[in-house]
């Protein structure tokens, strides 16, 4: 019998028209949607499915459009499989994604979770705001070498590792200037690629220090429940049963690296061997693939 574990996207997955083809079919879904929209004050579904691209993309409209399309593919995953959901043994979320994770597990109730990252999305929207900066994806060198470059490149700006997602695949964050230099220095060092990511600034640095602040603010206010279901911190790759554990991780994890592949390897580990991407896009099975080729990963939204 297969060990499940769910997995759930992070910012960056967008996409406009996301959602609709399961909103249009699931009754479920569309509850979803409109109770979300009310919470948040806008309507989220016209904006899932039409956009414009540049609103959608914007972090305070993107992290809470994630956050609930993820959840619509677990409406969708619970009417059609629901054996697979009473299977599941263990989740794990990309940054934003973990909110998702821990709605799915019990500890956050959904809509306490969807206030919480729509005022996590803005509060790192002001912060990118206050700071010139961004992400490189390096492509192609292993974390020291990542790491000896930052230090070259930052010239004493913040320049550091940001998420470290699958062999060879290292996002690094910073100073706007910093991010240029690093990915002018990056190909001389041996990298395969040096990308720059469409992102509004620094995430998962001391720049977003403004940002942790608010969002302890808010965190602090929430309820939250001992998991059901293990989910898999992104600032230290195991899983916490204490909720005031999680609430600290949590506000940690807006200033720390995202240790993605440490996560999948910990799920592996256990014994995990049919993985579900549980939201839009397929990113996180692309990078399951990298780390463990042998081990199945299945989308919910294709």
């Amino acid at each position: 019998m297969s060990k499940i574990a769910f997995l759930f996207p992070g910012q960056g997955a967008q996409t406009v028209g996301m959602g609709k083809a399961v909103y249009d079919e699931y009754p479920a879904v569309r509850t979803l949607f409109d109770r979300a929209g009310a919470v948040l004050g806008y309507d989220l579904a016209k904006l899932c499915f039409e956009g414009p691209a540049e609103t959608l993309d914007q972090t305070d409209r993107s992290q809470p459009a994630l956050y609930v399309c993820s959840l619509a593919a677990l409406e969708v995953l619970k009417a059609k499989s629901p054996d697979v959901v009473a299977g599941c043994t263990a989740a794990a979320g990309l940054s934003l994604g973990e909110y998702t994770a821990l709605a799915f597990a019990g500890v956050l109730e959904w809509e306490d979770g969807l206030r919480l990252v729509q005022e996590r999305g803005s509060a790192m929207q002001a912060a990118a705001n206050a700071v010139s900066s961004g992400m490189v994806s390096i492509l192609g060198l292993e974390r020291p070498q990542v790491e000896e470059l930052c230090v070259k490149a930052g010239e004493g700006e913040t320049l550091q590792v940001a998420n470290l997602l699958c062999p060879g695949n290292i996002v690094v964050s910073g100073a706007k200037a910093a991010c240029a230099r690093v990915a002018e220095m990056a190909p001389a060092a041996g990298a395969m690629k040096a990308i720059p990511l469409a992102v509004a600034g620094a995430f998962h640095t001391p720049i977003m220090q403004p940002a942790r602040d608010r969002l302890a603010a808010a965190l602090a206010s929430v309820k939250m429940q001992k998991p059901r279901t293990p989910v898999v911190s992104n600032v230290d790759a195991v899983p916490h049963d204490d909720p005031e554990e999680i609430r600290e991780l949590l506000v940690r994890q807006l200033v720390s690296p995202v240790r993605w592949e440490d996560s999948m390897r910990y799920l592996l580990a256990q014994g995990c061997d049919q993985f579900y991407e549980v939201g839009p896009g397929r990113v996180l099975r692309g990078l399951l693939k990298r780390i463990d080729r042998k081990t199945p990963c299945d989308g919910v939204l294709e």
